[in-house]
């Protein structure tokens, strides 16, 4: 392994727009490593915001596709990083 690529998705109304971005996690799914998911909950109350870490694996056409189809969309917004092992 050369680098990690790690994908920050910040999600506005989880609710609302958790359909669209799930089925774009499902199209790349065998790009996905690992998959962590945050929002803030508790007995009282489920935040409408979230935000889910991916470890990406795969060429870089395929990372920047799947970045590019995330984006498009109403309320998500995606960041990267990548660490390089050179």
């Amino acid at each position: 392994m050369d680098k990690h690529v790690v994908i920050g998705v910040h999600i506005t109304e989880r609710v609302k727009h958790a359909g669209e971005v799930q089925k774009i996690f499902t199209e790349f799914g065998c790009q996905i490593r690992t998959r962590l998911g945050l929002h803030d909950a508790n007995k009282a109350v489920c935040s409408p915001n979230g935000l889910i870490l991916l470890d990406m694996v795969d060429d870089d056409a395929k990372v920047s596709a799947f970045k590019k189809k995330l984006s498009s969309l109403d309320g998500v917004e995606v960041q990267s990083m990548v660490f390089d092992h050179t």
